[in-house]
């Protein structure tokens, strides 16, 4: 059975700082990292899907924690086929976009492209060369169906990102369809690329079904929660949830039997507002151990 590794989405959430967790005398960006990372094994970095991070800060990132500690990197969003403001690129390349409030990457010439792909992904390479790096996650939105055009360009984030490895989060309900779910699961263990399990609400557009599948040696879950708000535009309301340990326990016998299938497995509250998502990380963790699942116990 491979290890299970729990964390959070962020460590720098403004109501997680406000929520006490951290105590008073943790006030600074460095401290915070070394607190949490003292606590928990691995974190998601989200502040890289809004600009793309500096060499610096990664390599900052990896002196500031424990060996062993991993970081998994939200992909750029003009990367992933999101709307993105040009004040969120690079101060050299604004100049080279079409002045519109929002840019996709089919707006951008190939060169402007190929220099925020080869931006972002370097900037992050002291976190692979600390060994501290799992995966950069992209998540693609409701717009991006199942197709051989996206299939091809999922296969062009593989073959742009190494030496990093990806992991892919679907939003279009295309993909996990009945009929498309074994052609979907099929084509990412071809070109073993992990497959992000979610938990999420049901009923919306780009609800995507709780499946748990094994594609890679890496397997990702993530828990959005199920908060009855998911369609505001203030993320803390629509990922503002806590589950209940009846909740997470449903989910100890699915983690434990993708865990076996794979050599590690991320598992990452999103529900990351207030101090929801390290509550439920301490009390998953502890379920799994009591199922003997391999879990590295959060410290107290």
């Amino acid at each position: 059975m491979g290890e299970i590794l729990l964390g959070t989405a962020s460590w720098t959430d403004r109501t997680l700082l406000a929520s006490g967790w951290y105590p008073p005398e943790v006030t600074t960006a460095e401290e915070r990292l070394r607190y949490y990372a003292r606590r928990f094994p691995l974190v998601e970095v989200d502040s890289t899907y809004y600009a793309t991070p500096g060499e610096e800060t990664a390599r900052l990132w990896a002196e500031r924690t424990p060996p062993g500690f991993t970081f998994d990197v939200k992909a750029f969003s003009l990367l992933t086929c999101h709307p993105t403001r040009p004040g969120a690129l690079p101060g050299d390349l604004r100049g080279e976009v079409p002045d519109k409030k929002n840019l996709y990457i089919r707006d951008v010439k190939p060169e402007v492209a190929d220099q925020v792909w080869e931006r972002f992904l370097s900037a992050l390479l002291p976190l692979w060369e600390a060994r501290k790096f799992g995966a950069v996650l992209f998540q693609f939105p409701r717009w991006f169906p199942i197709g051989k055009a996206n299939k091809h360009y999922i296969l062009e984030c593989k073959r742009r990102a190494e030496p990093l490895r990806i992991s892919v989060e679907f939003r279009n309900h295309t993909w996990m369809s009945e009929e498309n779910r074994d052609e979907t699961l099929d084509f990412l263990r071809s070109y073993a690329i992990p497959y992000v399990n979610v938990d999420m609400p049901q009923g919306y557009p780009d609800s995507i079904p709780p499946v748990v599948a094994a594609t890679a040696d890496l397997e990702v879950v993530r828990f959005h929660g199920h908060s009855d708000k998911w369609t505001s535009h203030d993320i803390h309301e629509r990922f503002g949830y806590l589950y209940s340990e009846e909740e997470l326990k449903t989910w100890t016998p699915k983690l434990r039997e993708l865990a076996e299938g794979t050599s590690v497995t991320h598992v990452l509250m999103n529900n990351c507002y207030r101090d929801y998502a390290q509550t439920n990380a301490r009390q998953l963790a502890a379920l799994l151990a009591q199922a003997g699942a391999r879990v590295p116990p959060p410290a107290e």
